[in-house]
């Protein structure tokens, strides 16, 4: 059995920063969760404000818990169902494990340490030039990507300024330096080299890649010539030109051959960078890639193209004067700067030749099988350099793929207005695809000329998620998935911005960076002259029916839209399937916004009735009951005098009731309903507004989904024949009304007989029921409030 790294190191303090490191890592990795009844205590908690420093200190295990706590504490609140954690394997931990042996080492005495380094600098140099085939190179470690880039660009300027170290800016106003790159290039890189060397922006020189022939993302050697050409007539000196093996966006490399010449040609410094360089470790390398190793420089990224953490960036150069060098920063006499590369130099170790390059090798299998898929594949177009070995994938869904029967080369721009509703498409698909295959490590490219593309690079990304084959050919299922939904949906696109325009109470809103159907707003037909009253209404009735959408059993989604976006109190609807019945989904929203605006507008109106019909009949039974009051007289209000008084002489008094219609909001008699024993009619409730449109739908079906012709016959013809049928029973129902009644005790204690309420059958039935005498009325009456 082997035994642990810590038990086989000779040196106690190795040993024991080994054994701390693994149960360091174990605490970290194993991401133990506290019991359920502490999840309240730590949500709750603050651990996210700072507090004050410890007197008596804290332990290794109390400390570890705190970096866990913090680096995993929001995981409950996070929304994101996806998340890229990169894989720390054996290869990781010793990349950490040099930075632990970095600062240990760091103490050493001043000899050992020189020796120690040196050791470890020239064989990691060693090893990077052999393995990228880069001869007689030298090697600068550097945390930042761009840090070793600046440092050649302060070399080439002392060597091509003799008088730099001693004069300073001053020379340079003598020739104009000028530093060229890309259109392609990373953004920023130029602006952050004029930054940081104090040379105004005019120094830059942004070269435009080809726009008649070749790639669309190569530099445009031609023009470049002639830029040159022109800044050297005019007196500058041009000083170094950055090029690109591998694109940031669709990883396309330059004509590195015919770039090297033209800088031999003036004596310009080449700089090459991007992940493509990665593929000089293989056996087979394209002829493209393989002139990088006559570049004068190259940056590598070890990190993610191996899938190793905290381990720096190195750029590879060649120069002659060592001087130079150290005035640039290149190199360092001091032996703890040389200890960057502590961490590469266990990792490489550990991997081995055998496995960088299989890592490597791994990642282009991974597009090359990506690339095969997605040939086959209708709406899909691609924008690689060579189809036979590319290490990025660019695609991205396109409409006009539907009548092609190969998906390959390059994009083609379509026109204004379907540009931006495909790339808000294709937007939404990388999204999705990154949600549902985290381990493909997809992700959202804009790129100038094809717009938003779906990029797969696995390069960056393999190594770090630990990619597998399996999760490519997921990824493709996928993709497979969600094309005929892109596709239906960019098709029914225009159908539904004509349905909404057929309807006058909807307002079709353009927005053109939407992935769905569209987005609609109801349109409110209140007559309200204050404009903010107005959208306060409009903006309530969307509100509602927007809840009402989403409570509907159907594919489809619905939202308020961008959360940032320059439309509010809008319907967006989202990604539609093909069955979608558009008129059906149209004709409904529209329903239900008539619905709510005229049930807000009922409700307003019948809070106005009532209270306009309770003052009337308090006013009135107030007047009934003092008219009373000087008919009988004020002895027979006495209580015990009264009843003596009622006993001798009773007194026949008539009731006069009252009737409180609810749809005429007015107060009449009861004489006629007693007269006519029967309820008179002077009003019908208003209908409810229901949906036109409404189909009989299979179980399990879900709405908004077309059907068989039969069954949509027969849904229009039942939904004719409940609408004639609804219509009659609104017919035979009369306007339920409320009876009010005179109470003969107490003035200030009115009673109201009520009839009931609209709709209620049972009370309708009440209230058309013959009267039985003066006893039974009293019963029913009830106090109006």
């Amino acid at each position: 059995m082997e035994k642990p790294v810590h038990q086989m190191v000779v040196d106690p303090t190795l040993a024991e920063m080994g054994k701390n490191l693994n149960e360091a890592m174990k605490i970290l990795e194993d991401g133990q969760r506290e019991a359920e009844e502490d999840k309240d205590k730590r949500r709750y908690g603050r651990k996210d404000i700072p507090g004050p420093l410890q007197g008596s200190g804290q332990d290794m295990a109390s400390i570890l818990q705190l970096v866990q706590n913090l680096m995993h504490g929001d995981e409950e609140e996070d929304n994101q169902s996806y998340r890229r954690m990169q894989n720390v394997g054996e290869q990781g931990h010793m990349a950490l494990l040099g930075h632990s042996l970095a600062a240990y080492i760091s103490v050493l005495d001043r000899e050992r340490l020189r020796k120690l380094t040196t050791r470890i600098l020239s064989d990691t140099t060693l090893w990077l030039c052999r393995l990228f085939r880069y001869e007689s190179g030298s090697a600068y470690y550097h945390e930042d990507d761009r840090e070793g880039l600046l440092k050649v660009c302060r070399l080439v300027i002392h060597s091509r300024y003799e008088d730099y170290s001693t004069e300073g800016f001053t020379v340079l106003n003598s020739k104009q330096p000028i530093i060229y790159q890309s259109a392609a290039c990373r953004q920023g890189l130029g602006q952050h080299l004029c930054n940081q060397l104090g040379l105004p922006l005019s120094s830059l020189c942004s070269v435009p890649c080809n726009t008649m022939f070749g790639s669309q993302h190569q530099m445009d050697v031609a023009l470049l010539d002639r830029l040159i050409k022109d800044d050297v007539d005019s007196g500058k000196l041009p000083l170094l030109l950055i090029a690109n093996a591998g694109t940031p966006g669709a990883g396309h490399t330059d004509k590195l051959g015919r770039l090297k010449e033209l800088c031999a040609q003036y004596s310009m410094w080449l700089h090459v960078e991007g992940v493509n360089l990665a593929t000089l470790a293989l056996g087979y390398v394209t002829s493209s890639v393989m002139a990088a190793t006559k570049c004068d420089s190259m940056t590598l990224t070890l990190g993610p193209w191996l899938g190793l953490p905290a381990v720096p960036a190195v750029t590879l150069y060649r120069h002659e004067d060592p001087a130079l060098s150290l005035a640039a920063g290149l190199t360092s006499s001091q032996p703890v700067e040389k200890l960057r590369a502590l961490p590469l130099w266990l990792s490489l170790q550990y991997l081995g030749h055998d496995g960088i390059v299989e890592r490597i090798k791994h990642a282009s299998q991974l597009s090359q099988r990506l690339l095969d898929h997605l040939k086959n594949l209708a709406s899909i177009k691609t924008s690689v350099e060579d189809e036979l070995n590319s290490p990025v994938v660019v695609f991205r869904f396109s409409q006009e793929g539907t009548s092609g029967a190969s998906s390959g080369g390059s994009l083609e721009a379509p026109l204004s207005g379907e540009r931006e509703v495909q790339d808000a498409l294709n937007r939404w698909l990388g999204e999705r695809l990154a949600q549902l295959v985290p381990a493909s490590g997809v992700d959202v490219v804009e790129l100038e000329d094809e717009g938003s593309c779906v990029r797969f690079n696995p390069l960056m990304t393999a190594a770090v998620l630990g990619t597998r084959e399996e999760d490519v050919d997921i990824l493709v299922d996928r993709l497979q998935e969600k094309v005929p939904l892109l596709s239906s949906t960019l098709k029914l696109r225009q159908d539904f911005q004509e349905e909404v325009y057929r309807t006058p109470t909807l307002i079709y809103i353009e927005d053109l960076s939407w992935p769905g159907l569209g987005a609609v707003r109801y349109k409110s037909s209140s007559e309200e002259p204050d404009v903010s009253k107005r959208e306060v209404e409009e903006e309530n009735i969307n509100s509602a029916l927007l809840r009402k959408l989403k409570e509907l059993d159907s594919d489809l989604s619905f939202s308020t839209g961008p959360e940032f976006g320059p439309e509010k109190n809008c319907i967006y609807v989202g990604i539609a399937t093909e069955d979608l019945d558009v008129v059906e989904l149209v004709e409904t929203v529209g329903a239900m916004g008539r619905e709510i605006e005229e049930n807000s507008k009922l409700l307003e109106n019948m809070t106005e009735v009532v209270r306009k019909g309770i003052i009337e009949a308090e006013l009135q039974l107030q007047k009934a009951n003092e008219e009373k009051l000087l008919e009988e007289g004020v002895l027979r209000q006495i209580p015990v005098v009264g009843s003596v008084l009622n006993w001798f002489s009773p007194v026949q008094s008539s009731v006069k009731g009252r009737t409180f219609n609810l749809a005429a909001g007015s107060l009449d008699s009861t004489e006629p309903t007693y007269s006519m024993k029967a309820q008179v009619v002077q009003g019908t409730p208003p209908s409810t507004p229901t949906s036109s449109h409404s189909k009989q739908r299979l179980p399990g079906q879900k709405m908004f989904r077309r059907s068989l012709v039969g069954l949509d016959a027969l849904s229009e013809t039942s939904s004719v024949c409940q609408g004639e049928e609804l219509e009659r029973e609104g017919l035979q129902n009369p306007a339920p009304e409320v009876s009010v009644s005179e109470a003969p005790q107490h003035p200030a204690h009115e009673a109201v007989e009520e009839a009931g309420t609209p709709g209620d059958p049972q009370q309708s039935a009440v209230g058309q029921q013959e009267p039985e005498g003066q006893e039974m009325e009293q019963e029913q009456t009830d106090t109006l409030r």
